[in-house]
């Protein structure tokens, strides 16, 4: 059976393996690299889209597209960033996978090359791929494997754990939070889920959209949207036959369309012809879990066919 197999706060195949880390483990110490520790490592980092309709701020899944990040041990600190976002993020202590590496305790001289390829401000997840390739770079730099405390490390940023999980661990995920203790369960994807992704030009920003959210529901949306959203981690990892019925929404989506009316057009002319779409993540990214009909008007859109990333974050040594 697909999807079966669960794992908490577990790596995904092909990840830095993970140790178990003690439950409640807090930030590791500041430190530099241990003597004799690699200094140079490629990470390797999947985007995410989140939410998949009902699940807000629980489902996540990771998708194949990358960022790369080549870190090394220097003296000072130099950044260069290509690609995606490259003329809007900063080249100092204030760049997000820079804040990630010091969050997982490392503290010396520092150099990155940022290669990147998600899109940002798109519900795509480049935040939480950010942080984690910082938080891998910084285990990396020390020496250590990947452990339980990673999640927590990179969830901590954002507040919530769907995309950090997704991208640490690859695969479906199933994210919540027990007190200050953020916890995963990762699952294989059916291999028929196939997303492809409408990207806009326009960008979203997250706290804005997030911003259009009503502070109460309507307890029959919420009854709803608990139902679609336990059948979506079934339709993603057994019987991917009921995705249009797990990706619909009354929770959050009809409040955020001022944000990007576009994208809910056309997902609402996909989901007419029968074709899973929902909103990724906070927008405005169309998330469709099959082909794209040709009489569905996607003019404005990068349309990207992809496929679900199941190794999560990886890292490579270069020396």
């Amino acid at each position: 059976m697909h999807g079966d197999r669960a794992r908490l706060e577990g790596p995904g195949h092909g990840a830095a393996r993970p140790h178990r880390g003690r439950a409640g483990a807090g930030r590791p110490r500041c430190r530099r690299a241990r003597a004799g520790a690699r200094v140079s490592f490629l990470i390797t980092v999947p985007a995410s889209t989140a939410n998949l309709g009902s699940g807000f701020d629980a489902l996540g899944m990771a998708l194949g597209l990358y960022d790369e990040v080549e870190v090394r041990a220097a003296d000072g600190l130099s950044i260069d960033v290509s690609g995606a976002g490259a003329d809007a993020v900063p080249r100092d202590e204030s760049h997000l996978v820079v804040r990630a590496v010091r969050a997982a305790g490392y503290t010396g001289g520092l150099g990155l090359t940022c290669r990147n390829s998600i899109p940002h401000a798109r519900g795509l997840g480049s935040s939480a791929a950010a942080i984690v390739a910082g938080v891998a770079a910084g285990y990396a730099l020390l020496g250590r494997e990947l452990d339980t405390d990673a999640l927590q490390i990179a969830a901590q940023f954002e507040g919530h754990a769907d995309n950090a999980a997704a991208s640490l661990f690859g695969g479906v995920v199933i994210a919540w939070s027990e007190g200050e203790r953020f916890r995963a369960v990762r699952k294989d994807p059916h291999p028929d889920v196939r997303p492809t992704v409408l990207i806009p030009a326009q960008e979203s920003s997250t706290k804005t959209t997030r911003g259009l959210l009503p502070a109460e529901v309507p307890h029959a949306d919420a009854a709803f949207a608990a139902g679609r959203a336990a059948l979506a981690v079934h339709a993603l990892t057994t019987d991917p036959s009921l995705l249009l019925a797990a990706t619909e929404d009354r929770l959050h989506q009809q409040y955020r369309e001022p944000a990007w009316p576009d994208t809910v057009r056309v997902i609402n002319d996909l989901r007419k012809l029968g074709v899973p779409a929902a909103v990724s993540g906070a927008g405005p990214t169309a998330l469709v879990l099959g082909s794209v009909p040709p009489e569905v008007d996607v003019q404005g859109f990068d349309v990207r066919r992809l496929e679900v990333d199941t190794s999560g974050v990886r890292v490579r040594p270069l020396d």
